[in-house]
């Protein structure tokens, strides 16, 4: 294999000052910021293109419009989505920094959509009070992606391999991390991966549930490995399912996304009898924050028994709307609706990860060496419910603060100790079955759905514990095996993913955002983050820790309180 080394007791060595563990927007924006710096090397489990961020339909909140706009009401309403716990200093910082971020896309060649005098178009989504979503039609995430790819791909310091999935991190003795274990399914064998600065910009976990707006590689690859390794992981029982994806009865698991855009541009929400009943839950109406649309939709489908609900664009001009939305409306004609006579039936699916691995305001974790950025971490920005978005300027943000930190405190350029020992299983010569692996996808997925959805209760989520513990342990009786291969391997981390999932959903004993239990339908007077460890032993240590206020010091009070 290209860029690898044989080595005594390893398959494969490769060395680089910067790895990066995933190509979506955050792992090539830090490849891109790093390889001002040094040599990078990503890897990615499938092909280079393929993930979360290619599916982001809506934009790019920034303020742009300082006429209209503000760094404080774009403040305001993050803060007011993520209800209550929000970290304010990592608000401002990627409120702040958002327009140098769009210009830097922008000189990179993003083509985002303009007006006719040449000025950035900018949309509105539920959650914000002004137009400052910068977007390229719908394919906002596609356009943001084809950019950054072609720069990485044509940049002498970057490395792409494809096809190779990322393990399990390498610490040494005294907890540092210096790269990570990597499996070539294609040869069936275990590379090591070296870096003085290890980066994850892993994406997602949608795939834990059985409907979902993301791919199939959002399997929660690098929360489950930074678990797995002893990094904090904060505040995953909020879950945010967008509220509007296309239902198709019969159709496949992942659905395909409405953006939430369509509401800005006035789209309404009908039940099957044409009633708009959104005007009943929130006084912002169809714009109110995702959180809250997703449990009405979701309650009015209870209540009437019906499978879906339904989004009006009847109303709005057509030419508009194809114009706006050409995506949207080439996907909704295949299925055979005119949307200038049809509604067009939704439902909620499993779409963001607010929560994730704990990093200061410099991306950087508890562990030594690995920083982490995009959705798989958790900075503070989304609190209890992520502002529509804010997760690419997230993502954006702290990728570039990242590399620059890494940089400044001269990991990159640091030596291990020694190579590792080989990797501890050896791979077993024969294939499992993979009806058996299939079969606990599906369990595990339907289990999520069903018991730790939208509505939860404390008997659901003990039921989904104690159920999810028996497949756990054949999943991890088949790793154990030596069974190595990239089925087992995204199922050992979906796994492991639903599992803290539940546990943090357990220890919030009130509703707040994502998180609704009916059990504690009300809100509780203490702002905490729940914060999920595993110690040395292996044991967990899980606690609630209040959030930090804003600080003049650069976010220490997160820094310090979480991620020592």
């Amino acid at each position: 294999m290209a860029g690898f080394r044989k080595a005594k007791g390893i398959m494969g060595v490769l060395r680089s000052q910067f790895l990066i563990l995933g190509s979506g927007v955050a792992g090539l924006k830090t490849a891109l910021s790093a390889a001002r710096f040094g040599t990078v090397t990503v890897i990615t489990k499938k092909e280079d293109f393929e993930s979360n961020t290619n599916y982001a339909q809506g934009g790019i909140a920034s303020v742009l419009d300082t006429q209209s706009d503000s760094f404080e009401s774009h403040i305001r309403d993050t803060l007011q989505a993520g209800a209550g716990l929000c970290h304010p200093d990592a608000v401002s910082l990627i409120v702040t920094r958002g327009p140098r971020e769009i210009e830097d896309l922008i000189r990179l060649g993003v083509e985002f959509t303009r007006t006719e005098d040449g000025r950035l178009e900018l949309a509105r989504e539920g959650g914000h009070s002004r137009r400052r979503i910068v977007h390229a039609k719908d394919l906002t995430g596609r356009e943001v992606e084809r950019c950054l790819l072609h720069n990485a791909r044509t940049h002498p310091n970057i490395q792409l391999i494809e096809h190779h999935f990322s393990v399990d991190l390498v610490l040494d003795e005294n907890r540092r991390c210096w790269g990570a274990w990597v499996w070539d399914e294609s040869r069936r064998e275990m590379h090591l991966c070296l870096a003085g600065s290890t980066i994850l910009a892993t994406g997602g976990c949608g795939l834990v549930y059985l409907h979902s707006t993301n791919p199939p590689i959002a399997t929660g690859d690098g929360v489950a490995m930074a678990f797995r390794a002893g990094a904090r992981i904060a505040n995953m029982e909020f879950i945010q399912f967008h509220p509007t994806s296309l239902y198709m009865p019969g159709g496949s698991h992942q659905t395909f996304l409405i953006s939430e855009a369509v509401r800005g541009e006035g789209a309404i929400l009908r039940t099957r009898d044409g009633t708009a009943f959104m005007e009943k839950y929130h006084p912002l109406k169809d714009l109110a924050p995702r959180d809250i649309v997703a449990r009405a939709i979701d309650s009015e489908m209870k209540n009437r028994g019906d499978k879906c609900c339904y989004l009006d664009v009847t109303h709005i001009n057509q030419d508009f709307f194809h114009r706006r939305f050409p995506n949207i409306s080439s996907h909704c004609e295949k299925a055979g609706l005119n949307l200038a006579k049809d509604w067009i039936p939704i439902v909620p699916a499993a779409h963001y990860m607010c929560g994730g691995v704990i990093t200061g305001l410099n991306g950087a974790t508890a562990i030594e060496g690995l920083f982490c950025v995009g959705e798989a971490a958790c900075t503070g920005v989304h609190g209890a419910n992520r502002l529509a978005s804010n997760s690419i300027l997230e993502a954006l943000v702290f990728s570039t603060l990242a590399a620059d930190t890494a940089h400044q405190q001269g990991y990159p350029y640091q030596e291990p100790p020694r190579l590792p020992e080989i990797y501890p299983l050896k791979p077993h010569p024969g294939q499992l079955e993979a009806v058996r692996l299939v079969n606990c996808r599906q369990a595990i997925r339907s289990l999520m759905w069903d018991y730790v959805g939208i509505i939860r209760t404390n008997d659901r989520l003990q039921q989904a514990r104690k159920r999810l513990g028996v497949l756990i342990e054949e999943i991890d009786s088949y790793f154990q095996a030596g069974h190595i291969n990239e089925q087992l391997l995204e199922l050992r981390n979906l796994a492991q993913t639903a599992e803290l999932i539940i546990l943090s959903a357990l220890q919030r004993k009130e509703s707040r955002g994502l998180h609704y239990n009916l059990d504690y339908p009300h809100l509780r007077g203490s702002l905490e983050d729940t914060v999920l460890q595993r110690q040395p032993d292996g044991s967990l240590h899980i606690e609630s820790i209040p959030i930090p206020v804003a600080n003049k010091d650069g976010g220490q009070a997160w820094t310090a309180g979480h991620a020592s």
